[in-house]
C-alpha cells in the first residue's frame, strides 16, 4: 500500500476581489508569515471554483460541494475542533469529469460572529472548504479567510472609565514605586501614556522595564488549558533611582501584533492583556507587578 496518495484533480479556489483586498500578515504553525484575505462581519464571501483534471483522465464523482466554515480548534490532548458556522452550497451532482469546470459560490451577508484568531493553544478560523466526493478518496481543498471584529470590547453597559489608573511596587520600609498610567482601556492603535514616581527606594536597583502579556486560557478546569506570551517588552531604565525621580512612560501599541480582549469566546477560550512592571536588583532578584488592561479594535 502506497504512503501518498496521488490526487487525480487540482482544486483552485479563488475570491472575488482578493487582488485589490485588504489583506493581513499572521504566523502559521511553522512560524512563517502568510497573507490572508480580510473580511469583515456581515460581508459576502464569493468567489470561483476551478476543477482540473490530472493527465487527460475521466475521474467519476459523486457530487461536488463548497462550504463556508467558522471553526474553534483546541490542542489539548489532541486536537479538538467544533464548527459554529457552517454554510454549504452543492456546486454538482454526481457524474463525471471530463475536462476543466468553474463553478461560482456565494455566501451572502454572513454573520461572522468572532475574530480570527491564532494563539498557542487555539486557533479561530474561517474557510472555504471544497469537496469533490468519490467512492473511494474524497479531494478536498481548503482557502482560509481572516475576520476582524471592529464594534471593540467596550460593552456600551460598561461603567466609564477611571480618570488614572495607579500600579504600586513596594516591598515595606525598603521599596514604594508608583505607576500612574490614563486608563484601563485601549483600542490596538492607541497610546499608553503614564509616569512613574519612586517615593522610596533603599534597595539598588539595577533594572526595570515594562511589558505587555498576553494570557490564553481554554477549556475548563481540570482540564484547562492557560499559556502566557510576552507581546511587548520596554526598557524604562538601566541604572539606580533616586527618591523623588519620575520617569514619564509613552507606549506605542500599534505597531505590534495584539489582539482584543476576547472573554468567553463561545464558551471556548478567553484572551486577557496584562501591563507589567518588572524591576530587578544587583543581586537579580526580581520585583513584578501586573495590572489588566482592556484592548479592543475600533
Amino acid at each position: 500500500m502506497s504512503l501518498f496518495f496521488k490526487t487525480p484533480l487540482d482544486i483552485e479556489v479563488r475570491l472575488d476581489g482578493d487582488d485589490s483586498r485588504e489583506h493581513v500578515e499572521v504566523k502559521n504553525a511553522k512560524g512563517r508569515k502568510e497573507k490572508l484575505p480580510l473580511y469583515k462581519d456581515g460581508e459576502t464571501v464569493r468567489g470561483q471554483v476551478t476543477v482540473r483534471i490530472k493527465d487527460n483522465k475521466r475521474v467519476e464523482h459523486t457530487g461536488v460541494k463548497v462550504q463556508l466554515l467558522g471553526s474553534i480548534e483546541i490542542q489539548n490532548d489532541g486536537l479538538q475542533s467544533d464548527d459554529f458556522l457552517s454554510l454549504a452550497h452543492e456546486l454538482a451532482s454526481p457524474g463525471d469529469l471530463t475536462h476543466p469546470e468553474t463553478f461560482q459560490f456565494e455566501f451572502r451577508n454572513v454573520e461572522k460572529q468572532y475574530e480570527s484568531y491564532r494563539g498557542a493553544n487555539v486557533r479561530l478560523r474561517y474557510y472555504i472548504k471544497v469537496t469533490v466526493s468519490r467512492k473511494s478518496a474524497d479531494v478536498i481543498r481548503e482557502k482560509e479567510l481572516w475576520v476582524h471584529q471592529h464594534q471593540g470590547a467596550v460593552e456600551e453597559s460598561a461603567p466609564p472609565p477611571p480618570s488614572s489608573v495607579k500600579m504600586d511596587v513596594g516591598i515595606e520600609d525598603c521599596l514604594h514605586i508608583e505607576f500612574e498610567y490614563s486608563r484601563n482601556r485601549y483600542s490596538l492603535k492607541d497610546v499608553i501614556v503614564g509616569r512613574i514616581y519612586f517615593l522610596l527606594v533603599r534597595l539598588k536597583i539595577k533594572h526595570m522595564e515594562l511589558s505587555l502579556i498576553r494570557r490564553e486560557t481554554c477549556g475548563a478546569p481540570p482540564h484547562q488549558l492557560s499559556d502566557s506570551e510576552v507581546l511587548i517588552r520596554f526598557e524604562i531604565m538601566d541604572g539606580a533611582p533616586v527618591r523623588g525621580e519620575t520617569i514619564p512612560i509613552r507606549l506605542f501599541l500599534g505597531g505590534f501584533d495584539l489582539t482584543p480582549t476576547y472573554k468567553d469566546v463561545n464558551k471556548k477560550f478567553s484572551t486577557r492583556t496584562f501591563l507589567s512592571l518588572v524591576l530587578i536588583d544587583e543581586d537579580a532578584r526580581r520585583y513584578f507587578k501586573q495590572s489588566e488592561i482592556i484592548l479592543y479594535r475600533e
